[in-house]
């Protein structure tokens, strides 16, 4: 591989790294946050999506979820956790 063929690689991976799509709060709709900020536990199909396959949350600059909603889900998954709506560990 010549190296200039390399250099023109490293330009267009930097440009689709710059193309990536903004991601936004889901929780928060015009961009106003209503208080109290509260996740409901009990949607365990919404907090299945904010979590990966080996049961860890994923983080605010994956989901693009708000530092204020990013604690809340934490709270609301460790509550679910706890009665028995989600695992604490995957299932194999």
């Amino acid at each position: 591989m010549s190296s200039g063929n390399r250099t023109n690689l490293r330009k267009l991976r930097k440009k689709r790294a710059r193309l990536k799509k903004k991601l936004k709060c889901r929780f928060t709709g015009n961009g106003e946050i209503p208080r109290p900020v509260y996740v409901d536990y009990k949607d365990v199909k919404l907090l299945k999506s904010l979590i990966d396959r080996e049961g860890r949350i994923l983080p605010r600059r994956r989901t693009g979820t708000s530092a204020l909603y990013q604690r809340a889900v934490r709270e609301a998954v460790i509550r679910a956790r706890f009665i028995g709506l989600l695992p604490y560990v995957p299932e194999e």
